[in-house]
């Protein structure tokens, strides 16, 4: 193969899955060549994931797969047998998968896996299988591989998961590196971390990288080239700054759009021009000196305190394991703390019983982060939306209570239309829609809101967001907004809340700490925001020095 020869060439990809009607895939073709960094953006069920798993011929036997041609390293294994193919795939391709949670085997040390990875392509055993997955780990950017080596899965965070499968992949030198997703479930910061250290493997040894992702603004800071796909179709392709200066589609256009981090500038209500001043005089929220502490040793939430003004949306932003959603949990009356108060409105919800503190309650309600696990699958909309009404013995008549609940759709811009369909006829989006309907329906003046857009595709995210600030000027709302994602910080929140390891490290609006953040941990996270401004720590981040165990 020459030395600028495709490492993976797909001509005409076409995969239809059995009981589904229309193609996944429609007529993909994509290349990617030795030292070439190639992007694959769109939302959920463009057939990103779909292409890049047919192309390593992964899918499962419910899918037929056609293609012109389906070549690595040159080679056409289209029609290759499945023991033929496993022979070119660890030596020549490494595949990182989505999900760390469920691709590493959970009753099996880390090391243990590395070595499988070699043992099934290299004549190594024993010392010299350790000292090889050992090095492999190092390469991967784990800091501590010796002891990483010796772990269990459930022993590491989300980023060194992430890293121990980057480590399978790269087990037998590839040529190329297919990662779909790879960071997706991961802290902006250790998103860095993975994304830099692709990048050095890339620089050094050469690397061919296919990346699949949905989010633009990894693509963008990221990639040679972009391939922009939509329906199970190629709808832009070509050098990244060329197609982020001149989108050519309205698809790309809107996704470029959409990105979080690039916009400098907070959302405004639709049909306004700026957003409402919040009354700093009047807190709606009180949280004091709470503390939490869980199995007698971890220290979730560590002497936290912050005020939470009427009108206002105050962020709290952190790595996970900040203790975010612990405070939030304990905001809304769900955790009890161990030490410490939360007042709404001057009124004491903490420690109270669930009869007395009900009425109080009432007026904050909690959104999840994932709405599908949060919505009741046997229950349609009307069903669910009308849940807080029914517990809380409110609108007993059902006819006064059904056109509650058709009102609340319409404020969340959700045709009426759903109010028979289940959670699993709605998209990501609609089901969210319908979670903050539902949070909605008691007539709350606060809504905690935890990870609320984290698991929505970025145009998604946008009209979610942009829904939020819209309700908060319609209806008057207050928001504790919990988030990793200090790109969507700045489009929707008034006040920010840095926390690290329980504790907060800095507070104040968001326009002066993103200005000048006094706390380095604060630098960080806003240097590590895909397509932000040259801002680099003072103190260069170690490789794993933010993926705790």
């Amino acid at each position: 193969m020459g030395a600028n020869e495709p490492l993976l060439r797909v001509d005409d990809l076409r995969v239809r899955y059995r009981s589904a009607h229309g193609d996944a895939v429609d007529g993909v073709s994509l290349a990617v060549r030795p030292g070439e960094f190639v992007s694959i953006v769109g939302e959920s069920g463009s057939g990103k994931s779909t292409t890049v798993h047919a192309a390593l011929r992964l899918l499962p036997d419910s899918a037929l797969v056609r293609a012109r041609a389906l070549e690595l390293d040159g080679q056409d294994v289209a029609r290759w047998r499945e023991r033929r193919l496993a022979r070119l795939r660890g030596p020549f391709v490494g595949f990182v998968p989505q999900d760390p949670g469920t691709s590493l085997n959970p009753v099996k040390r880390v090391g243990t896996q590395v070595g499988e990875a070699l043992r099934l392509h290299r004549r190594v055993d024993g010392a010299a299988a350790r000292e090889l997955a050992v090095a492999k780990l190092e390469l991967a950017g784990l800091s501590d591989p010796e002891r990483v080596y010796r772990q269990y899965p459930h022993e590491l965070s989300g980023g060194m998961k992430q890293r121990v499968l980057i480590a399978i992949a790269l087990a037998n030198d590839p040529a190329l590196l297919v990662a779909d997703e790879p960071t997706s479930a991961l802290d902006v910061t250790v998103q860095q971390v993975i994304l830099d250290h692709l990048a050095r493997l890339r620089a050094t040894l050469g690397l061919g990288v296919l990346l699949v992702t949905h989010d633009l603004g990894v693509a963008a800071e990221r990639s040679d080239r972009l391939i922009v796909m939509r329906d199970g179709r190629i709808v832009e392709e070509g050098a990244t700054a060329g197609i982020l200066a001149a989108p050519s589609t309205a698809y790309t256009r809107e996704l470029v759009a959409a990105a979080p981090s690039r916009h400098s500038e907070p959302l405004t209500p639709t049909g306004a021009t700026a957003r409402r001043t919040p009354d700093r005089g009047s807190v709606v929220l009180q949280v004091r000196a709470v503390a939490k502490t869980f199995g007698g040793q971890v220290r979730a939430v560590d002497d936290i305190s912050l005020d939470v003004v009427a009108g206002s949306t105050h962020a709290v932003v952190g790595e996970s394991g900040a203790g975010k959603s612990t405070l939030a949990r304990i905001a809304v009356g769900l955790t009890a703390p161990d030490t410490g108060e939360v007042l709404l409105h001057g009124e004491r919800i903490s420690g109270l019983s669930r009869r007395r503190s009900r009425p109080i309650r009432r007026g904050i309600q909690f959104v999840y982060q994932n709405p599908y696990s949060s919505l009741d699958p046997k229950f349609d909309v009307e069903t669910i939306i009308a849940e807080p009404l029914v517990s809380l013995g409110l609108l007993s008549d059902r006819a006064r209570r059904r056109q509650r609940v058709a009102e609340l759709l319409d404020a969340v811009a959700l045709d009426r239309s759903h109010l028979r369909r289940r959670p699993a006829e709605l998209s990501g989006g609609q089901r969210q829609r319908v979670a903050i309907a539902r949070a909605l329906a008691a007539g709350p003046r606060m809504l905690v809101l935890d990870e609320a857009v984290s698991a929505l595709d970025v145009s998604v995210q946008a009209q979610i967001l942009q829904l939020l600030v819209d309700l908060q000027h319609e209806q008057r709302l207050t928001y504790l907004f919990i988030t990793h994602d200090l790109g969507v910080v700045r489009l929707i929140a008034d006040d920010v809340t840095v926390m690290r390891g329980g504790r907060i490290v800095e507070t104040g609006p968001v326009a002066a700490v993103f200005a000048e953040p006094s706390a380095e941990y604060t630098r960080l996270l806003l240097a590590a925001v895909p397509g932000a401004p040259a801002r680099k720590p003072e103190t260069p981040l170690p490789v794993g020095a933010l993926s705790p165990t």
